[in-house]
């Protein structure tokens, strides 16, 4: 074991100096790989992988159990102070203000239902340069890994699924 050691210690300079002295070759057309892509599969991005039916206060996301809602922007993972639907306010979205780049969508989950937002905070998404778009929690979480994975930048305001809230 000491031998093939020793040689690989002894190998390593050289090897390093050799690397150093090969220019690399040039290609007129190469076209690199995205990273994100490249990486998509793994922890590079935020995956929902669960939102279950009856309960109120985990998310799952990557294999982590989250309690209560969750605001996902790029690979930027938070809880998410709104408690139910009517608690959705310019107040709560204000980070977004400051978030760059900024998310071509947001995706608000709603909890089990799906309820329309407010016209102040329609205004407000779309004065930050954001479309907006009202799922279900279940169905915002799928919508927001699809186009994740797709490498769009896109957030996601979800409550967990089972809040059962119809306050506007």
């Amino acid at each position: 074991m000491t031998t093939v050691r020793q040689k690989a210690t002894a190998t390593l300079p050289k090897l390093i100096r050799a690397m150093r002295k090969e220019s690399p070759k040039q290609q007129n057309n190469l076209v690199l790989p995205s990273l994100r892509r490249a990486f998509s599969l793994y922890d590079q991005i935020n995956l929902i992988d669960n939102v279950p039916e009856d309960q109120l206060r985990f998310q799952e996301v990557n294999g982590v159990k989250y309690e209560g809602s969750l605001l996902c922007v790029g690979n930027l993972l938070m809880s998410w102070s709104p408690r139910s639907f009517s608690e959705i306010t310019t107040d709560s979205l204000s980070i977004f203000q400051t978030v760059r780049p900024i998310p071509e969508l947001l995706i608000i989950g709603c909890g089990r239902y799906n309820h329309p937002v407010s016209p102040q905070v329609r205004q407000f998404v779309k004065s930050i340069g954001m479309k907006l778009e009202t799922l279900d929690s279940r169905n915002a979480a799928s919508t927001y890994n699809i186009l994740n994975e797709e490498g769009r930048i896109v957030a996601a305001a979800l409550l967990p699924y089972g809040f059962t809230s119809r306050s506007v």
